[in-house]
């Protein structure tokens, strides 16, 4: 395994780039500004773009050059710049419906983020990792998974269940840089296109609300069930 076997300038950059993209995480998830969640998504995809360079460099994956460059496009520029015309056509400026708010639900991160450090560590442990920057990798993984989940769960306008999604899949992304990076590069660019379907999608689910119940808020979506 890469993260095995790295030496300590590697490490350090690595575990930078990995820091830096929890703590944008964070930023999304501490806001109730959309275009707030719009610039540090298209940062965190940017900071994972340079971590894939990183990785192909240090690592001798030459296509991970080619990855980090369709990243840096589809994620920091294509798809922010899609969400922005969703965000401009239907002038929402913030997250109205709010059951948690933004202080609580930067404390559930943190202890989201200290479960799965531990949870990690174990891991790590169990197969000779401890010390290893996988150890660093799989809790920031780990920790952007359970924060899109929290903003699936806490959030109520699609525009930012979008971006919970979205953060989502950059844990996943991300985790699988360093811990897989031999991964081939055609899946790697079919989970790329993946995140231009869900965007569509919640495109159309958005005008879908907006037509029909006047609101952007997915708790209108209860209309549709019996």
């Amino acid at each position: 395994m890469l993260a095995a076997n790295l030496d300590p300038v590697a490490s350090s950059i690595f575990s930078m780039l990995a820091i830096v993209s929890l703590v944008l995480a964070f930023v999304m998830l501490g806001s109730r500004w959309l275009n707030n969640y719009l610039y540090a998504f298209a940062a965190e995809s940017w900071v994972i773009a340079a971590l894939s360079a990183s990785v192909g460099y240090y690592g001798g994956y030459p296509e991970l050059y080619l990855v980090a460059g369709l990243t840096g496009f589809f994620r920091g520029l294509f798809l922010p710049y899609l969400v922005w015309r969703i965000i401009y056509r239907l002038d929402v400026a913030r997250e109205i419906h709010v059951f948690v708010q933004p202080s609580s639900t930067l404390v559930l991160g943190a202890l989201c983020t200290v479960f799965t450090l531990t949870v990690a560590y174990r891991v790590g442990e169990s197969l000779g990792l401890a010390n290893t920057v996988a150890v660093l990798a799989l809790t920031v993984m780990l920790s952007m998974k359970l924060i899109g989940f929290l903003m699936l769960t806490v959030r109520h306008e699609a525009l930012s269940q979008i971006l919970g999604l979205l953060i989502l899949e950059n844990g996943i992304f991300l985790g699988a840089q360093i811990l897989v990076p031999g991964m081939p590069m055609l899946i790697e660019i079919v989970i790329l296109f993946d995140l231009l379907i869900i965007v569509a999608c919640f495109g159309v689910l958005v005008r879908y609300l907006v037509t029909h119940v006047g609101s952007t808020s997915s708790l209108k979506l209860r209309r549709l069930v019996g």
